[in-house]
């Protein structure tokens, strides 16, 4: 398969996915064309042995951190200028929780790290997920329930530091 029939046959794939982790259908595209563009440069180093899919997966998802983490950036720099309001707050408090979240979810050992991802993110089933490793949908399942358990004891043991 060519790079071509690659971005013909994935790309709404990848664009629904982006779209998980991002509201905005102008940045989610922009985040799916960025990422595809970043697949051409390293087709290349492509070798089959993952899922094409869930390669896109992995550099869209990377790609809309390195977005993330520059408009963290941004709006540390408004704050300097801006006068803060109560909104404000509890957003950037929220983003700040969530952050953490992908933060342990990107150091997460795989399978545990990309099941999670495919299925909170991505939206996929899990007989999906299970095919993408070729594995069972029951394989999937129990990978994003240990994965799951696994960030709910890390948010708890952050909450007792808090406390």
């Amino acid at each position: 398969m060519n790079f071509e029939e690659i971005y013909k046959a994935y790309f709404k794939d990848v664009y629904f996915y982006t779209k998980s982790l991002v509201s905005d259908k102008d940045i989610a595209e922009e985040i799916t064309q960025e990422a595809f563009f970043k697949a051409l440069k390293s087709f290349h180093q492509f070798d089959g042995k993952k899922d094409v899919r869930a390669w896109l997966f992995t550099i869209a998802k990377n790609t809309y951190f390195t977005k993330y983490q520059m408009q963290q950036r941004e709006i540390s720099m408004e704050e300097n200028h801006v006068q803060k309001d109560v909104q404000l707050v509890d957003y950037l408090m929220n983003e700040d929780r969530a952050l953490e979240i992908h933060q342990f979810l990107h150091a997460m050992e795989e399978p545990y790290k990309e099941v999670f991802s495919l299925r909170t993110f991505g939206e996929l089933s899990f007989e999906t997920i299970g095919h993408l490793f070729g594995k069972s949908d029951s394989w999937a399942r129990v990978t994003y329930y240990r994965a799951k358990k696994k960030i709910m004891a890390y948010m708890e043991a952050k909450k007792d530091e808090g406390n």
